[in-house]
């Protein structure tokens, strides 16, 4: 028997049905209807309360894992599907349970989180929907899964009754990986604030900027903006670190400048009211060092570098979701 089988207390659904379940049929309310209204409450149980299963326990999965033990989320009430020995054994040294089943994983969850390839999300996905038909209350899923839509991820969950999950998309970025991530999330209407506030949850366990945007569209800019972002500026301290070892700085004190350079820039963001603009003219005496820096920059389009190195990315993921789409 794999971990995922061990019981644990599952919250008591509540909502605003005003007749118990038992007694719907004596209020003339048909099955379809009641399946639906009660599959998706307004009340959520709390994170701390909540069944949350894995679908994948890759690198994000296990950044978000390790973010929800630290918070003191229940182990137990933590499982992972993951076919690898080497990824479940990661897991289940954080503790957590663990399955080579996607049902058992999935089966009774409140939330869901799909962390697997894009290419084996579809079958995933049927796999669980197939096996919520005698679901009452269906879950949460997230997924983080890139480029897969919601219209295909809603049509892929549907039961054999043709109830769907509500459904969000998360796009997150590897620096989750420290616990410093950016996420990008979309959700499709029939969410609820509720239902927001325990993805919320447990995206703070690893995002320390979690952004709802209000088109699926923008989590392409999204992928161009933060997704791919942490490699532009991987790429600008490798560059910085070969320009100074070229000019006789040795590389391990070139890196060092450099990183400590990128982390306190990114802090002073962060702490600092003013726009990035305003932080950059603190910075830049009138013909000064930095100023000539700038004017070099200037010179060489780096503006128009950046935005079309972005427009690139963002193209690049509709493209992709297109493709996934089919």
């Amino acid at each position: 028997m794999s971990d995922c089988m061990a019981d644990t207390t599952r919250p008591q659904l509540t909502g605003p049905v005003s007749c118990p379940t038992r007694l719907l049929h004596k209020c003339g309310i048909p099955q379809a209807f009641w399946k639906s209204h009660i599959s998706q409450s307004n009340t959520m149980p709390s994170l701390q309360e909540s069944k949350l299963a894995f679908i994948g326990g890759g690198n994000m999965a296990s950044a978000i894992i390790g973010g929800l033990v630290n918070k003191g989320v229940n182990k137990q009430n933590i499982c992972v599907s993951e076919p690898w020995d080497v990824n479940r054994e990661k897991m289940a040294a954080l503790g957590v349970r663990t399955t080579t089943s996607n049902i058992e994983a999935g089966g009774d969850a409140d939330l869901i989180i799909i962390a697997v390839k894009p290419q084996v999300t579809k079958g995933v996905c049927e796999e669980l929907g197939a096996a919520w038909s005698p679901r009452a209350t269906l879950p949460v899923v997230v997924s983080i899964a890139a480029g897969i839509t919601l219209d295909s991820l809603k049509g892929w969950l549907k039961t054999s009754d043709g109830r769907t999950a509500h459904t969000v998309r998360v796009m997150p970025n590897t620096p989750a990986l420290v616990g410093e991530g950016a996420s990008g999330v979309f959700a499709s209407a029939d969410v609820t604030e509720a239902e927001k506030e325990l993805v919320n949850a447990m995206l703070g366990s690893v995002s320390k900027a979690t952004e709802w945007v209000d088109r699926e569209e923008l989590l392409d800019v999204v992928t161009g903006l933060s997704g791919s972002g942490p490699a532009y500026f991987f790429a600008m301290v490798e560059h910085l670190v070969a320009s100074a070892t070229a000019l006789g700085l040795s590389e391990e004190q070139a890196t060092r400048l450099a990183t400590q350079t990128c982390l306190g820039a990114g802090k002073m963001l962060v702490e600092s009211s003013d726009a990035p603009s305003q932080l950059r003219k603190n910075v830049t005496s009138p013909n000064g060092t930095t100023h000539a820096a700038l004017q070099m920059f200037e010179s060489l389009n780096f503006k128009e570098t950046v935005d079309k190195s972005v427009q690139a990315a963002t193209s690049r993921a509709a493209e992709l979701g297109n493709t996934l789409a089919k």
